[in-house]
């Protein structure tokens, strides 16, 4: 529920509203406005007797929340999130551009790629140090050495680093080398993971679920923003349908919904959704011109050797043509790149 407070109420009223909401087990989101404070309460509604907290000093009205997702939703907050990432933003006006390859083999290959990424304009490095695979025998990453990696090639280039992290033990081991967090699309529903990430003071990359309805990706997201971590940023990946043709299927309409849902950031990360470096293009324009407020792109120096995800990653030289054609459509859309 929302406690909206009146005009000219005092500091003292509000806190004195958030500790009564608090012994009665309700966490307390005080937002700030120029002419009104509103405090979102998230917890047993069944708990509070309305009277209780109408008739306290400054209280005007109280509001339910409608929607499950409380914090994610835009019923308290409803102005768009803008994560700040140690210096650049995911949500603003400028685009963000997540980039690199699936997984960490080399120095050499990382540093390549970052590069190229950097000379786009290009601000975060992606990468893969751990790799859940399908199969047990697959490549399943270089792990600590791979973080290692990614945060000397980040700090060399001035690039932001953004990894998964897969097991709820390495929490703390991925953030002391990544200035991101993602939960892969497995992981959307690890809801230990989930909330464990949320008491990290890192932002936090949550990836759609195969087969994930945008209310239960919302309600992933709902778990990091309760354990006490509001800086989540939504990435639609494609989801698992009956075609064949493509990797999975780009759920555009993921995002204008999740836009009028809700106030977290939203990317796109077409190489998953396609599964073909030649449809990554098209499905980047269509993501933007949609209003995604992002991209996450593979690209590897050399895809035919990648020891994952090879056809679906862009050479760097593609990855800058691309960034070159995405410029007209992000100016069409009163956004820049």
């Amino acid at each position: 529920m929302i406690i909206v407070m009146k005009s000219g109420s005092t500091q003292e009223q509000v806190e004195a509203v958030e500790r009564k909401l608090r012994d009665l087990g309700f966490q307390t989101h005080p937002i700030y406005g120029e002419v009104k404070t509103v405090i979102g309460a998230v917890g047993d509604k069944r708990l509070v007797k309305p009277h209780s907290i109408i008739h306290m000093d400054g209280v005007e009205n109280i509001v339910p929340i409608m929607s499950p997702y409380k914090l994610v939703g835009r019923e308290l907050i409803s102005e768009d999130t803008i994560i700040d990432v140690d210096g650049v933003p995911i949500g603003g006006k400028e685009l963000a551009v997540m980039a690199g390859p699936c997984a960490v083999e080399s120095e050499e290959q990382l540093m390549e790629a970052a590069v190229k990424i950097k000379e786009t304009g290009a601000k975060i490095l992606r990468g893969g140090a751990f790799k859940p695979r399908t199969s047990p025998y697959s490549f399943q990453g270089l792990e600590e050495e791979g973080l290692k990696l990614l945060a000397q090639v980040g700090k060399e280039t001035g690039l932001k680093i953004v990894t998964e992290v897969v097991d709820t033990r390495d929490v703390e081991l991925v953030s002391q080398y990544a200035d991101i967090l993602q939960i892969g699309a497995r992981s959307m529903q690890n809801f230990r993971l989930l909330s464990e990430c949320g008491k990290a003071d890192k932002p936090v990359l949550l990836k759609r679920g195969l087969s994930a309805t945008i209310e239960e990706w919302l309600m992933a997201a709902e778990y990091i923003l309760s354990a006490g971590n509001p800086n989540v940023i939504l990435c639609e990946r494609g989801i698992r349908t009956f075609e064949t043709a493509t990797r999975n299927t780009l759920d555009i309409n993921a995002i204008p919904v999740v836009k009028e849902r809700s106030h977290l950031p939203i990317i796109v990360d077409p190489s998953h959704a396609t599964g073909n470096w030649r449809w990554v293009e098209a499905a980047a324009k269509a993501s933007i011109a949609a209003g995604a407020d992002g991209l996450m792109i593979e690209v590897h120096p050399d895809p035919s050797s990648a020891t994952s995800d090879g056809q679906q990653s862009l050479k760097p030289e593609k990855f800058v043509e691309l960034i070159k054609a995405l410029k007209p459509i992000a100016q069409a859309v009163n956004r820049t790149i």
